[in-house]
């Protein structure tokens, strides 16, 4: 979602992909689709925020914008450089394509103990991309080391010391000193502080917000916390069942929740005003996602508080369609 004045970064239309179970040892069980027709626009500059619970298929979007995993349709166009129409298909690109667009499209992961490597010193996982990429000398590499390691909040002299010496916190900045290392566009933050202490997050969060304004970066931050996503992200998407089932700016979404799993998922959020809390009414969702919803009408019409006896939700698949100032909802009531 992208306005006129905010050109996109990344356009993704149409995504799909499933996964096989025949792998499994369930020959003749039919293919488990995860993306179901995904389609969305990163602004430039921005960040967007894709919440859903766990299973809802997040992680594979994000393998699938990277070409990680190969979706089944869709494409992925980036944008290389900036103010000008040059853009790649990820999922089409060539060898040559795919290498600028990796230079061009980084991750930071959840995990900063699994993300490096121990028998890497920080200067030499963070010199890496340098060398490959840039073709640095290893002075030159030294030198920037040092001012990525600053940029991050980290005393330069320790490039030498190995990631089992350093704090959560610590290996996620060196994380994020890795991927800044190649220059990117755009960073993929995959629910880069639920791994990390309470304590710690905040000071993450700022230095990832701080790093954008400075460097001007775009974002696909990727989370369950909807706190996290509220205080970083400028427009949100919501995911349900390989779908997106609202998108919005962020004021728009929080304060007028549209789509019935949304307003579930923000009545499910605790505030810290204790008079709000105590006056809120929480949204009990029946079964689980799992269970799946109808095959023909809307996915979420068996969970749904206020679908029963309508024949729409189970008969009609609803699309991703505006009610107004660019805020999306697929579901057939909304706005109404």
């Amino acid at each position: 979602m992208a306005t006129e004045t905010s050109p996109v970064a990344i356009s993704i239309r149409g995504l799909r992909h499933s996964y096989g179970r025949q792998s499994l040892g369930k020959r003749g069980t039919p293919a488990a689709e995860v993306l179901k027709g995904i389609s969305l626009d990163v602004p430039e500059g921005q960040t967007l925020g894709l919440v859903g619970e766990s299973g809802c298929g997040k992680s594979t979007l994000v393998k699938s914008i990277l070409r990680l995993v190969q979706p089944t349709a869709g494409e992925v166009m980036l944008r290389t450089k900036a103010n000008d129409g040059d853009e790649i298909d990820v999922l089409t690109a060539s060898p040559r394509e795919l290498r600028l667009a990796r230079q061009r499209l980084q991750v930071v992961f959840q995990d900063p103990y699994g993300s490096l490597n121990p028998r890497m010193s920080v200067h030499q996982t963070v010199s890496e991309p340098l060398r490959e990429h840039f073709g640095m000398s290893t002075e030159a590499c030294r030198t920037r080391v040092g001012e990525l390691l600053e940029l991050v909040g980290l005393d330069p002299t320790a490039s030498d010391r190995y990631p089992h010496e350093f704090s959560g916190g610590q290996r996620q900045r060196i994380g994020i000193a890795r991927a800044l290392a190649f220059e990117p566009r755009v960073l993929i933050l995959d629910e880069p502080v639920s791994a990390l202490d309470v304590s710690v997050q905040a000071q993450i969060l700022n230095l990832i917000v701080d790093l954008q304004e400075r460097l001007g970066l775009t974002y696909l931050f990727v989370s369950h916390d909807l706190a996290v996503i509220e205080h970083v992200a400028d427009v949100v998407a919501v995911m349900y069942l390989g779908e997106i089932v609202e998108c919005g700016t962020t004021k728009q979404l929080f304060r007028n929740p549209s789509h019935p799993y949304t307003q579930a998922l923000l009545s499910a959020s605790p505030v810290a005003d204790v008079e709000v809390e105590r006056k809120r009414t929480r949204i009990i969702l029946r079964g689980d996602a799992s269970s799946g919803g109808s095959t023909l009408g809307c996915q979420f019409a068996n969970r749904c508080q206020t679908s029963a006896g309508r024949s729409e939700c189970t008969e009609l698949h609803p699309e991703l369609r505006n009610i107004g100032l660019g805020h999306l909802a697929a579901c057939h009531f909304a706005g109404v």
